[in-house]
């Protein structure tokens, strides 16, 4: 079977012009990056404001695993074979990290059958976005310590700078360093810190804001220390937004490219899930539910985290409805959470999968919760028997959970028929009552302790004392309002990445809080997770290479 980089190098694109005029977007609307990558401009967003929405399509999963699970490929390939079924749809998706790219997650473009293309240049550079967020963040860094050393007008405790300088690449080196070493001029020594951009505010901002109106809004309100008083420092105070959001002007703007099979593809923004909120932005979001009827889109890892905080961040700010949501599953996926190893997913086994299923399970009663009506994806592979199949099929039916097979990774639109065909059906029978896990009034803690036993299965929640001090705080300084976005890894339901299945009888623990003031959400630490994520003993870098003629091997 040809690798994923082998089969989008082989495919034929067509130029972004003729993608857009499937949507009926005029050629004066579209910035263009090379002949198959554009940015849609504003004049022409604005345009689109009074149309009625399509339905919204979420693409979430279980706990990922190193068997795979495929949920950027069912997006795709879910949105060609309603290409091949007659009907209008766009999908909606986060743009990759390089950190990840060259590390071991690998890309965000898809894969097999159902990719986003250009695939190299979207896994790279793509238009830019990325690297304009990281200079926000950073000149933001800048002026700050420029702000001290010319004088601290504002009476900065050094000792309560929150805001942190981010790079996109996992380097774990940068996670605890000492800056201002060296003469008097170089700025005042402190202890400093680098996350990943994919887990920068200015990330989050980006794709929650409605326009460059409301960016400026939330630029302003980021939080990037305290004052002797214990008071917060926004980057408002420090005079920072206008050139923050001069920064971002371009990036603001969604990217649109194409499938394989030329479905179009709006690709913006890309915040992480295990450590950020994990969803595309809200305008291209919005704007694929103005010019087309459907709109698939996805959250980030599984549905405990990406699916979550889309719900409980994402559509409780933009006021977005989802309509259905699809929970993409694998039969390799579930015995590995059965206990089996790796090498051995190959073989039938009805008891570890019978054991592993708890986790669908679970995903499954968690989106149940929200009022969204599901679809099962099984993705399909040839190790996969019919006792297997068949077993999955009638767990989730006897779950009012409805169950299409996937085929896209080697079939592409044409193994998404039968998937798609479920989709359509369940839109038409059943209505969703979508509805947020918690409300806006109810305490921090409470939010924290909702999302842990009901969404995780946490038996209680261990708040370390850093943790309630920095609750208290925040709550006094007026964000008790805000919604929560849970940093957790990605593996387990808990804090703990070993526990795999539907773990029980556990505690989480928290062991620290603190606000995005701007993006709008208290961020809550738990376990080990780290926002500077480190690279494996073998990084994918080692096997990625470009040939003589330009050409780039090892990149999936």
């Amino acid at each position: 079977m040809k690798t994923d980089i082998e089969i989008a190098q082989e495919a034929v694109m067509e130029p972004v012009g003729k993608v857009a005029e499937k949507l009926g977007i005029p050629e004066d609307a579209l910035e263009f990056y090379g002949r198959y990558k554009a940015k849609l401009s504003d004049e022409f967003l604005d345009s689109l404001r009074d149309r009625p929405e399509g339905k919204l399509i979420l693409v979430t999963a279980i706990n990922p695993t190193p068997a795979g699970e495929g949920k950027t490929t069912t997006s795709v390939g879910l949105g060609q074979a309603f290409g091949r079924l007659g009907k209008k749809a766009v999908i909606a998706l986060r743009e990759p990290s390089l950190g990840p790219c060259f590390g071991i997650k690998g890309g965000a473009a898809g894969g097999g059958y159902a990719q986003v293309v250009p695939m190299e240049e979207l896994n790279l550079h793509f238009t830019g976005d990325f690297h304009a967020i990281t200079s926000a963040n950073n000149l933001l860094a800048a002026l700050l310590d420029n702000h001290i050393q010319q004088g601290n007008e504002l009476q900065i405790d050094t000792r309560q700078i929150v805001w942190k300088r981010c790079l996109d690449m996992n380097d774990r080196v940068l996670r605890n360093i000492v800056v201002g070493l060296g003469n008097r001029t170089d700025g005042f020594v402190r202890e400093d810190h680098f996350v990943i951009t994919v887990a920068s505010e200015i990330m989050a901002v980006l794709c929650l804001a409605e326009d460059m109106q409301d960016l400026k809004k939330r630029l302003a309100r980021i939080i990037v220390a305290y004052n002797y008083a214990g008071e917060p420092v926004t980057a408002g105070d420090l005079q920072a937004t206008g050139a923050m959001a001069a920064l971002l002007k371009d990036a603001l703007k969604p990217n649109l490219i194409q499938t394989l099979e030329h479905t179009p593809a709006l690709v913006h923004g890309g915040p992480f899930a295990n450590i950020a909120h994990g969803c595309n932005s809200v305008r291209a979001t919005r704007t694929a539910l103005k010019m087309a009827d459907f709109c698939i889109t996805e959250a980030g890892f599984g549905a405990d985290l990406g699916a979550e905080k889309f719900f409980d961040i994402k559509c409780r700010m933009a006021g977005l409805k989802p309509d259905a949501a699809v929970l993409v599953a694998t039969i390799r996926a579930l015995k590995y959470n059965g206990g089996v190893a790796k090498a051995d997913l190959n073989r039938e086994n009805l008891e570890a999968l019978k054991k592993g299923i708890e986790n669908l399970e679970k995903h499954i009663e968690n989106l149940q919760k929200y009022g969204v009506p599901v679809v099962v994806a099984l993705n399909a592979f040839v190790t996969d028997t019919e006792a297997e199949t068949e077993y999955v099929r009638g767990f989730c039916e006897e779950r009012q959970c409805e169950f299409a097979l996937s085929e896209v990774w080697e079939k592409g639109g044409e193994g998404g028929i039968a998937l798609a065909q479920k989709v359509l059906e369940t839109l038409e029978q059943k209505e969703s009552h979508f509805q947020v896990l918690y409300e806006d009034t109810l305490p921090l803690a409470d939010k924290i302790h909702r999302v842990a036993t009901e969404i995780y299965g946490a038996e209680s929640v261990n708040f370390s004392a850093a943790a309630r001090s920095q609750l208290k705080k925040l709550t006094e300084l007026g964000f008790g309002h805000l919604p929560v976005c849970m940093a957790k890894n990605q593996y387990s339901f808990s804090d703990n990445p070993k526990l795999l299945g539907r773990p029980r009888n556990f505690e989480l623990t928290v062991r620290e809080v603190y606000v995005s003031a701007g993006a709008g959400f208290v961020v809550v630490l738990t376990g080990d997770v780290v926002t500077m994520p480190g690279l494996s003993r073998k990084p994918a870098a080692y096997g990625i290479d470009v040939s003589d003629d330009g050409v780039i091997t090892g990149l999936f």
